[in-house]
């Protein structure tokens, strides 16, 4: 088994089972490999830059991590539009890339490029393989970064190193990492204190505004059930087109640029605003700083009160975080602003 064997079978062991990408001699020792196993589907693109927005898209809509391949030098370059598209809508993509052999580093090679610098903004983790034993562990660091952080991560192999023999189990030595291909999602919920102090915002509030993104793509029976029970009205970021129907009633669409005027209405016309796993970036869609009080929940905790100064911030996963909150809210009985939104 060579190393390019290895990173499939790793990459399967991880639930990959499609790759997007491009071939090229840079990288054909990875593609070789993937035609030996048949274990993992490759859609050969038209572009690397597809490769890569679609690796994107897939992570997005499928909730797993997506992979884009693509060889050396100018290949590589192609990727990143799309990884930066990846990188700011949080979705897990790894991007492969092949390099010059080892011996040819440092040489202005044909192709060469310092794949490391250029790759080390918009991924978080970014690393060379130089052994077949230092590979176990940088797949093993940029599949569970991808997924747990939401992020980007790039992994560079040279052409020789993918035809090395590849070595599945590190030598139990010193300075040399072991690992293991498991990730399990935490269930991660702000403290009790701070959910009552939400609960008190929100039921505080008799205009109620709910501005849902795709962090809250998981929580769409939840986020009706609030609505529901606080009389609110319901709007959507770009990224969270598909998180709540736009059949009911009470949800007013989009927001922002390519909105609504029923969501700019509702956000015009609220008290109370609850955020849910969204980083909408447009303040001036949002209501008057003066005008509402507002709590947002979010799982980054960088990416916390951020648009908005609100007054509770709940760093949590949407549904989990909205399920501890149902309990502490009191139906709203007055249901003259649930009728103003539908």
């Amino acid at each position: 088994m060579k190393v390019g064997d290895f990173v499939v079978e790793r990459l399967h062991a991880w639930g990959v089972r499609r790759i997007y990408g491009y071939p090229g001699d840079g990288i054909n020792g990875v593609i070789g490999a993937l035609q030996r196993a048949d274990s993992i589907e490759f859609i050969q693109v038209r572009h690397e830059e597809m490769a890569a927005f679609m690796a994107c898209g897939h992570a997005k809509f499928t909730g797993e991590v997506g992979v884009c391949l693509a060889t050396s030098g100018p290949g590589a370059i192609h990727l990143l539009n799309g990884l930066y598209d990846a990188k700011m809508d949080h979705a897990p993509v790894v991007a492969i890339v092949g390099q010059q052999p080892r011996t040819a580093l440092g040489g202005h090679q044909q192709q060469e490029v310092n794949l490391t610098a250029l790759f080390s903004d918009v991924a978080e983790y970014v690393q060379m393989v130089t052994t077949a034993e230092q590979l176990p562990a940088v797949v093993d660091r940029a599949l569970r970064i991808a997924r747990s952080r939401r992020t980007v991560t790039c992994i560079v192999l040279p052409t020789d190193v993918q035809e090395l023999k590849a070595v599945k189990e590190p030598p139990h030595t010193f300075k040399v990492n072991p690992t293991s291909a498991a990730y399990s999602e935490p269930r991660v919920l702000p403290c009790d204190a701070d959910l009552r102090r939400a609960a008190e915002v929100l039921n505080a509030g008799s205009r109620v505004a709910i501005l849902a993104g795709a962090g809250a793509r998981r929580a769409c029976a939840e986020v009706i059930e609030v609505a529901e029970l606080l009389g609110a009205g319901v709007a959507k970021a770009l990224l969270g087109k598909d998180t709540i129907p736009d059949v009911l009633p009470f949800v007013t669409g989009s927001i922002g640029l390519l909105g609504t005027r029923p969501s700019w209405e509702l956000m015009q016309g609220c008290d109370t605003l609850l955020m849910v796993g969204t980083s909408f970036p447009y303040a001036q869609f949002l209501p008057e700083y003066d005008q509402a009080r507002a709590v947002q929940i979010e799982l980054d905790p960088t990416m916390i009160g951020l648009r908005f100064p609100t007054e509770v911030n709940l760093v949590g996963d949407s549904r989990e975080t909205l399920r501890a909150l149902l309990p502490l809210l009191r139906r709203q009985e007055d249901r003259s602003w649930r009728a103003e939104v539908e």
